[in-house]
C-alpha cells in the first residue's frame, strides 16, 4: 500500500485526526548465520522493504492494534500487557510496550496500524522490523529519550523474554542501525561495528523466497542455541577463558574438538567457528572488491549450514543448487535467516538477472511443486520517522 492508502485505511479503522508515520526495514544477512547468538561476527544490510506504523495517541489507556497484513484487530489495556498466543503478530509490539513500562515509562493508550511488505515467515526479519518500528514510534510520540542502540537492545529483550525466541541481536541491530548503501560488519558480543560500503559492481543480491513458511518459535532454532551452549561448556574445560563459541580459534577447535564426543554437538560447533572466520574473510573480500571470493564464501556458508548445522531442508537446498547451476551468471548462493524454510540469496550478474530468475523459478517449481518468489535487494535506512 502507498502512504496515502495507508492513511485512508487508518482513518477508516480509527477515525480522523493527526497521524504519525514511522518505518523500519527488513534485513538480509550477506554472511554470518547463527553466529550472532554465539557472540560472533555478522555482515547484514538493511532493505528498503519493511514495516510502516501509523500511530496516534488516545485519550484513555486502551491500545488498539491493526494490520493490513493480518485480519486480527487486537485491543488491550496498558495495565494488562501479557503474552497471548492468540494475539500472534501483536505480541511483538506488545513486548516493546511491556519493557518500556518496565523501564519506568508511562505509556498511555494509542491506535496503531502496521503495514509491511516483508514476506511473512520468509527469514527477512519481519519480527525485528515490527519491534523497532513500534519502539521508534513510542519513543518519539511519548518523548521517552531512548537512543537507537537502547531500543535495539530492548527489542531483542522483548523477543527473547516476551515472545520466547532466543534470537541474537543481529536482526534488531541492523533494523535499527542500518544505512542505505552499506552493510554492517558487527561483532555481536561487543556491539562494535563498522558501516561497510556495499559495492557489488556488476552484481546484485537476488533474494529467493522458497515460499515454504517458517515459524521461528516452533522451529529447532532454540535447540541449536542449546547445542551451542553445550559445546561451550565442554570446551571451557580445556579453554577456560572462552565465553562463546566464537572465542575459539579454528586452530584451537581442531586441537580440542575431540573433547566433544557427541558428533552432532561437534558439528554444530564447527559451523559456528568456521562461519565466524568466513565473515572476516568476506569483509576483506568486499573491501578488496573481490566478488568471486565473496561468492565462494557465501556458497561455503550454505554447505556448512546444510551439513554441520542442519538447518536448510529440501526447499532451501534445491533453490541454492539451482542458483549455482546458473554459472557464470551466479557466483554464490546460500540460505539466510534461521533456516527450515524462508529465503536464500544469490550473487547474480545484473545483465543476467532476468534469465536467472526465469530459469530458477521454472526448475524449482518443477522440482518442489510450487512457485518461488524473487526480489532484487535494495538497501535502506534503519528505523525512522517518515513525513506524514
Amino acid at each position: 500500500m502507498q502512504i496515502d492508502e495507508l492513511k485512508k485505511e487508518f482513518i477508516n479503522i480509527f477515525g480522523d485526526g493527526d497521524i504519525n508515520i514511522f518505518h523500519a526495514p527488513g534485513r538480509v544477512n550477506i554472511i554470518g548465520e547463527h553466529t550472532d547468538y554465539n557472540g560472533g561476527y555478522v555482515l547484514p544490510t538493511a532493505l528498503d522493504m519493511g514495516t510502516y506504523a501509523l500511530i496516534r495517541k488516545r485519550g484513555n489507556n486502551q491500545i488498539k492494534f491493526a494490520s493490513t497484513n493480518f485480519p486480527e484487530k487486537i485491543e488491550i489495556n496498558t495495565s494488562d500487557i501479557q503474552y497471548k498466543k492468540e494475539h500472534t503478530w501483536a505480541n511483538y509490539p506488545k513486548g516493546i510496550v511491556h519493557f518500556m513500562q518496565g523501564d519506568g515509562h508511562v505509556i498511555t493508550g494509542f491506535d496503531v496500524l502496521f503495514s509491511g511488505n516483508i514476506p511473512n515467515r520468509a527469514g527477512l526479519s519481519s519480527s525485528a522490523s515490527i519491534e523497532l518500528v513500534m519502539a521508534t514510534a513510542l519513543n518519539d510520540i511519548f518523548e521517552l529519550g531512548y537512543e537507537m542502540i537502547d531500543m535495539v537492545k530492548l527489542a531483542q529483550k522483548a523477543e527473547n523474554q516476551f515472545c520466547n525466541v532466543n534470537c541474537g541481536i543481529m536482526d534488531q541491530f541492523i533494523v535499527g542501525m542500518g544505512k542505505e548503501g552499506y552493510g554492517v560488519f558487527l561483532q555481536c558480543n561487543t556491539l562494535k561495528y563498522n558501516h561497510v560500503p556495499l559495492e557489488l559492481g556488476d552484481y546484485c543480491i537476488v533474494i529467493m523466497n522458497t515460499n515454504k513458511p517458517r515459524n521461528l518459535v516452533e522451529s529447532k532454532y532454540n535447540e541449536r542455541r542449546s547445542q551451542c551452549e553445550t559445546a561451550v561448556e565442554i570446551l571451557q574445560k580445556t579453554l577456560p577463558n572462552i565465553n562463546n563459541l566464537t572465542d575459539v580459534s579454528l586452530q584451537d577447535f581442531e586441537k580440542f574438538k575431540h573433547t566433544i564426543t557427541d558428533q552432532t554437538i561437534q558439528r554444530r560447533a564447527k559451523h559456528v567457528i568456521t562461519e565466524n572466520e568466513r565473515v572476516l574473510q568476506a569483509t576483506k573480500a568486499m573491501e578488496k572488491g573481490d566478488l568471486h571470493k565473496l561468492g565462494e564464501l557465501v556458497s561455503a556458508s550454505h554447505q556448512s549450514l546444510k551439513n554441520d548445522y542442519a538447518v536448510t531442508g529440501v526447499e532451501l537446498d534445491t533453490i541454492v543448487d539451482l542458483a549455482l547451476a546458473q554459472k557464470p551468471a551466479c557466483i554464490g548462493a546460500r540460505m539466510i535467516g534461521a533456516g527450515f524454510g524462508g529465503c536464500a540469496i544469490a550473487l547474480v550478474n545484473i545483465a543476467d538477472t532476468d534469465r536467472f530468475i526465469t530459469n530458477v523459478k521454472q526448475d524449482y517449481t518443477k522440482a518442489i511443486g510450487y512457485t518461488p518468489d524473487f526480489y532484487i535487494a535494495k538497501t535502506g535506512n534503519g528505523a525512522e520517522r517518515r513525513p506524514a
